[in-house]
């Protein structure tokens, strides 16, 4: 089968590799359509993501969905014809993390595309069945493909505690933001600002339905959000740029009382905050990883078509155009590309 490796930073190709048998509990898929996530443009650029290093040839994309052809004697209720969503993480299902529920925490995950675990660039990819979530008519594969990031942005919303009548800032605008924007609707919340840098970005946000912009380059962040909140703030700010003014902004621009979710990743991992400022204003400021029993709510928001995902989409490209598609992808005013794997 073809797939697309990441051997050296910027050194992506297509090769040829054995295609995969299932094990028993898995399922073999024909892979339709993958995300480029910003850790795949990250490791294509750099070669590692803190300490994950990429040390040996890697077949990146964790964002996939496609056709089940083959299934293990110990699957039910999944069977060759079906479409599936793959979510790429899946613990270890011993751990205390895993026994809590918290399987996204669990330390010895198989992540797709994070060292050493190959990735979905592939013609076809061998998964546990558990994992692979069966998509109605109605759901593209392409917006089964979407579910990842949409996940993000599930799991941001619920980390939040984000509930009807809410009024959200969330910063960044790219994948994450705009997904967790709908999330964030889809869960309740009446008002919903956006901020970015990139202009084209901020116009997205608004024809996907943001009530305002802010970009902060022209306007104070904090001063911002008061002017659009009578000077009380939002009730709820999601972090998803990772930049250091937009996380000390945020909690300027949160309520007294009011919650702040970090989900984007700074270039730094330290990052001053004031701590004095999170005490008197009684904040509660949360960190958002991955996700956790997020796959069926995304599903089913896009088959009541309460949210937009194909919307975020600026083009695709074919499997054997990967690494052009890399490059494409890394324009700033690029929000999300695909690759299709073709027969």
């Amino acid at each position: 089968m073809r797939t697309a490796v990441l051997s050296e930073p910027g050194e992506l190709a297509v090769e040829e590799r054995p295609d995969p048998d299932p094990a028993p509990d898995e399922v073999l898929v024909a892979v339709g359509e993958v995300g480029i996530c910003g850790s795949d443009l990250h490791y294509y650029e750099h070669g590692r993501i803190g300490d994950y290093v990429v040390e040996d040839p890697l077949i990146l994309g964790h964002e996939s969905a496609g056709e089940v052809v083959a299934v293990g004697d110990e699957v039910s209720g999944l069977e060759s014809g079906d479409r599936v969503a793959l979510e790429p993480g899946v613990p270890c299902r011993r751990c205390a993390h895993c026994k809590r529920g918290e399987y996204n925490l669990c330390p010895d995950v198989t992540f797709m595309a994070t060292p050493p675990d190959d990735g979905a660039f592939a013609e076809y990819v061998a998964w546990p069945a558990d994992f692979a979530y069966r998509l109605p008519p109605d759901v593209s594969t392409r917006e089964g493909a979407l579910c990842e990031p949409l996940s993000v942005g599930v799991h941001v919303a619920r980390r939040g505690d984000i509930g009807v009548g809410d009024s959200v800032l969330i910063t960044g605008a790219g994948p994450i933001g705009l997904l967790a924007m709908e999330a964030a609707r889809a869960a309740g919340a009446t008002r919903i600002f956006v901020s970015d840098v990139v202009e084209s970005k901020l116009d997205r946000a608004e024809e996907r339905g943001a009530d305002a912009t802010i970009d902060p380059r022209e306007e104070d962040l904090g001063e911002a959000v008061a002017r659009h909140t009578g000077g009380e703030g939002v009730d709820v700010v999601v972090e998803a740029s990772g930049a250091e003014s937009a996380i000390a902004g945020s909690l300027d621009a949160v309520r007294r009382g009011g919650t702040v979710v970090f989900v984007g990743l700074a270039d730094e991992a330290e990052v001053p905050l004031d701590v004095l400022d999170i005490v008197d204003n009684e904040l509660d400021v949360r960190g958002s990883f991955r996700y956790r029993n997020t796959y069926p709510a995304a599903i089913d928001l896009l088959a009541d078509g309460e949210v937009d995902v194909e919307g975020i989409v600026d083009f695709e490209m074919g499997l054997g155009e990967v690494d052009a598609a890399f490059r494409r992808a890394m324009d700033p005013e690029t929000v999300k590309g695909m690759v299709t794997i073709e027969e």
